[in-house]
């Protein structure tokens, strides 16, 4: 009986190995960058062409921590086009690769975001160099050198912008919500949050949508520091989707700050700042989705 029992073990024991080997198989692992994101999908450049990747609640968003296995858990919202991205899943027969779960290094985060923002720390360096040229006429050579090594780091940075972002799907944007903050805050107000409750209740009628968050700051106060607070701005509309209007995070998109870039209005007038210190908020969707030209 007791031979009966460990033959029988045994038998399952090597049923399963074959089963299991053959699960672990159908995990694999694609690296690239991101191109398009949608709301349940994102489009990825690799070495071998394009693979769209499929987006799930259980999907998880992670940067290594340290120098160990460890990983932090990072938002939705960054994935952003221009990411370099390693993905982890499972593929489908549609040709779909379904996400367990995408890695990134907080590197190439910033290198993103740089692009998304439009260059406008390098815009912001050029300036400053032009107003030291004209208030230090003794250090003009330094300064000539510095603009002109800055201007070619723009270029270098707009090819950059032009290889990552050549073959970047297009998005119809149907409908849009713009949230103005006080000096210096970056507390929505009791007057915007109506509008953007509003824009996420359409949102959820249109089928795979992604609601674009954009922060600006207007020119007081220094470049850090605007960054800073149109990061901060961007974030307290990206947290109202999410915790009032319950927003799916993977619905949402934010390239972060973009810092005195893009004013709608002049700096020069009180009038025009207001304007400036705001959050775009835009409803999209990507045209291959929406079936636009």
């Amino acid at each position: 009986m007791k031979r009966t029992s460990v033959f029988v073990a045994l038998a399952l024991v090597f049923c399963c190995v074959p089963w299991a080997l053959m699960s672990g198989q159908d995990e694999t692992t694609v690296k690239g960058l991101i191109t398009a994101r949608a709301a349940d999908t994102l489009t990825l450049r690799t070495a071998d062409g394009t693979q769209v990747v499929t987006l799930t609640d259980s999907t998880k968003v992670q940067t290594p921590k340290g120098l160990g296995l460890r990983k932090q858990q990072m938002s939705w919202t960054s994935l952003i086009p221009g990411l370099k991205v390693s993905v982890k899943g499972t593929p489908g027969a549609d040709g779909k690769f379904e996400a367990k779960t995408i890695t990134f290094s907080k590197d190439d985060l910033q290198t993103a975001s740089m692009i998304q923002a439009g260059l406008a720390p390098t815009e912001e360096k050029v300036a400053a160099n032009a107003v030291k040229i004209a208030s230090n006429k003794e250090s003009i050579s330094v300064n000539e050198a510095n603009i002109a090594a800055n201007k070619a780091q723009i270029s270098a940075n707009d090819e950059e912008v032009s290889r990552r972002f050549s073959d970047l799907a297009d998005y119809d944007v149907k409908d849009q919500a713009i949230v103005y903050f006080a000096t210096g805050k970056s507390v929505v107000a009791e007057k915007d949050r109506a509008a953007l409750t509003k824009l996420a209740g359409d949102a959820s009628s249109v089928p795979g949508y992604i609601l674009e968050v954009k922060g600006f700051a207007d020119s007081t106060g220094n470049a850090a520091a605007n960054q800073s607070l149109s990061k901060d701005r961007a974030y307290a509309v990206v947290n109202y989707l999410m915790q009032e209007c319950k927003v799916p995070p993977r619905h949402i998109v934010s390239p972060g700050a973009m810092g005195i870039s893009n004013p709608v209005a002049s700096n020069e007038t009180s009038e025009g700042r207001s304007q400036n210190r705001r959050v775009e908020v835009k409803l999209m969707v990507n045209k291959g989705v929406s079936g636009g030209n």
